[in-house]
């Protein structure tokens, strides 16, 4: 290695801690002494930077044998760096830009608004990430999430609320119809899978088709009298609390829900057989059939579970918004690939992290809402989320050189 190019791994960690200490430290100054509302939340964020550096640097330093003791500097590697993580840096400089513009998106609730946004849109494109990780996709994620919504709402309505979806149907516990609405969405799952793992169909078409399945039976179930198609209203508050309850410091109860299900998906792909297999088969399919892998049943669990997460997503939105029509959740699978893309998970499969599925939903989360904050036009928030689904896309190309599936 050469030493002109290489710096002590202990040496680089404590970079990092004293930076992060004297950022931190600032921001806590700053915020506790010399606050003004011209700055809003800006101090706590800064502590907030200051305090992951502190942790990079801690991780550094704990895993120094695992990573090597030298950490090395040349132009390749930071060029790879700065490939890597571009889209992290364009989003720092389109958050600063922001804040320029309209100092007070520097607020605690800005911040805590933009997770909770992003909950429901992460426990999505944590289902559709396994179809991304074996080369496929799912387009009838979105549609699954409107099933759920439906069906969800139609059966916990108040018994006072006039337009009821069912009249006569008594009072029933809030976790029968949600059990009821996930498992509808685990059925369409298991035809999703059976399609391309007994016939070998291409996860577009085969979801493609159940997408338009589900809208037409869920259509049909909307149009049910006396609801004819008229949006469902009403929802119980037992129902409600689910996804509107507030936690101690103005905390949505959709936050940790998604931390939950983050936690449980890390496990499911990072630990267990299943998870392996699935990036086995995006790997080489055909290599994982001979070492052994059930490729049928690893591509049935595979649109199970997300059919599962679909449902779940479906349930907690109507939740938050307390109704539902048939056209919930049109589009969200779309937002979901390409925060997948934005992410890290490759097109060509095999690839991906639930680290960067976080970040590619934050990175979407933000840009919509801050463009929204500043009053950006809503063509040109289209314009600019295309814009950065065309670059990600481009990234990835030029970091996999791999067949897509065929």
């Amino acid at each position: 290695m050469n030493k002109e190019k290489a710096i002590a791994r202990e040496k680089y960690a404590s970079i990092f801690l004293v930076a992060g200490g004297i950022i931190f430290l600032f921001g806590m100054i700053f915020g506790l002494f010399f606050r003004t509302k011209k700055v809003y939340d800006l101090p706590w964020l800064i502590a907030i930077i200051g305090a992951v550096c502190v942790l990079y640097g801690i991780m550094q330093r704990v895993n120094r044998k695992k990573l090597g003791s030298e950490v090395e500097f040349s132009g390749k590697k930071a060029k790879s760096f700065f490939l890597k993580y571009a889209l992290i840096f364009a989003l720092f400089v389109m958050i600063v830009v922001i804040i320029f513009i309209e100092p007070n998106f520097c607020q605690k609730d800005v911040l805590l608004d933009i997770l909770a946004q992003s909950s429901i849109r992460l426990i999505i494109a944590l289902g559709i990430c396994m179809t991304l990780l074996i080369a496929g996709t799912d387009l009838s994620a979105g549609r699954m999430v409107g099933l759920a919504a439906v069906l969800s709402t139609s059966m916990l309505q108040d018994p006072a609320y006039a337009n009821r979806f069912f009249p006569n149907l008594p009072y029933l516990p809030v976790i029968l119809p949600i059990l009821v609405a996930v498992v509808c969405c685990g059925l369409f799952g298991i035809l999703n899978g059976f399609l391309v793992a007994k016939y070998n169909m291409h996860p577009f078409i085969a979801t493609l088709a159940t997408q338009v399945i589900i809208y037409g039976v869920c259509s049909l179930y909307f149009d049910l009298p006396p609801n004819h198609s008229q949006p469902i209203g009403g929802v119980r508050n037992d129902f409600t609390a689910l996804a509107q309850t507030k936690l101690p410091g103005n905390i949505s109860v959709l936050i940790p829900i998604a931390l939950a299900v983050t936690c449980v998906m890390w496990f499911v792909l990072n630990k267990t057989v299943f998870g392996k297999n699935i990036y086995a088969i995006g790997g080489n399919m055909e290599a994982a059939k001979v070492s052994g892998v059930n490729v049928f049943r690893t591509l049935m669990g595979i649109f199970i579970l997300a059919g599962v997460l679909y449902g779940f997503g479906g349930v907690l939105e109507a939740a938050r918004t307390a109704g539902a029509t048939n056209n919930y959740g049109n589009g969200y699978e779309l937002d979901a690939i390409a925060a997948c893309c934005v992410g890290g998970v490759s097109l060509a499969g095999g690839i991906g992290k639930v680290s960067g599925i976080v970040v590619g939903v934050l990175i979407f989360t933000v840009i919509q809402y801050g463009l929204q904050f500043i009053n950006v036009s809503p063509m040109w928030q289209q314009v600019i989320k295309g814009v950065i689904i065309a670059v990600a896309v481009a990234i990835d190309l030029s970091k996999y050189k791999k067949v897509l599936w065929h």
